[in-house]
C-alpha cells in the first residue's frame, strides 16, 4: 500500500484461483493466515524450549506468512517476495498503522543468537518478539477479512 491509498480504497473484487506452483497463490488468503498461526505456535514452542534462533525465525515467518494473505488481495511489488522482505517494507510504510511499523522494526532488530553483540535474553524479551509478530498478524488478518465480499467466501480451484 502506498501513502495515497488505504485498505478500504484498495478493496477489489478479487476472485482467487489456487495455483500450487505459484509462490503466493499456492494458498488462499485465509490459508495463509492459518499457516501463520501454525508458525506462530511453533515459534512460541521454540522459545519455550529456549531455542531463540528458531523462535525468532518462526516469529518473522509467521508475520510474513500472514502478510502473504494480504498480498493476494492487495498486490504490492514494494513488499518483495520473501517473508522478511514483507516485514522490512512495512517497517517504513507510512500507510500502515504506527503499531504495525514498530512491530515490524522489533522483528527486524531483534538480535539473533550468535550475533556479534551478546545480549541478555529473558522471557520478557522473547514475549516482545512474539507480541510484535501477533501485531503484524492481526493487521494482516484485519485486511484479509475486511477485503472479503460476497464473491470471496471460498476459493475457486482450477
Amino acid at each position: 500500500m502506498t501513502a495515497r491509498s488505504t485498505p478500504r480504497d484498495r478493496r477489489r473484487d478479487v476472485t482467487f484461483v489456487k495455483d500450487p506452483a505459484h509462490w503466493l497463490n499456492r494458498l488462499s488468503p485465509d490459508e495463509w493466515i492459518s499457516a501463520a498461526l501454525g508458525e506462530l505456535k511453533r515459534a512460541e514452542e521454540a522459545y519455550g524450549r529456549h531455542d531463540v534462533r528458531a523462535g525468532l525465525a518462526g516469529a518473522k515467518r509467521a508475520a510474513g506468512m500472514a502478510l502473504n494473505g494480504v498480498l493476494i488481495l492487495h498486490p504490492n511489488e514494494a513488499w518483495g517476495r520473501s517473508y522478511v522482505d514483507h516485514v522490512q517494507a512495512l517497517s517504513t510504510d507510512e500507510a500502515v498503522p504506527e503499531l504495525v511499523r514498530v512491530a515490524c522494526k522489533m522483528l527486524l532488530e531483534a538480535p539473533a543468537p550468535g550475533s556479534v553483540l551478546v545480549g541478555l535474553r529473558s522471557k520478557s524479551t522473547d514475549d516482545k518478539v512474539l507480541e510484535a509478530a501477533r501485531d503484524v498478524m492481526a493487521h494482516a488478518y484485519a485486511l484479509v477479512k475486511g477485503a472479503k465480499g460476497p464473491r470471496d467466501q471460498g476459493t475457486k480451484e482450477e
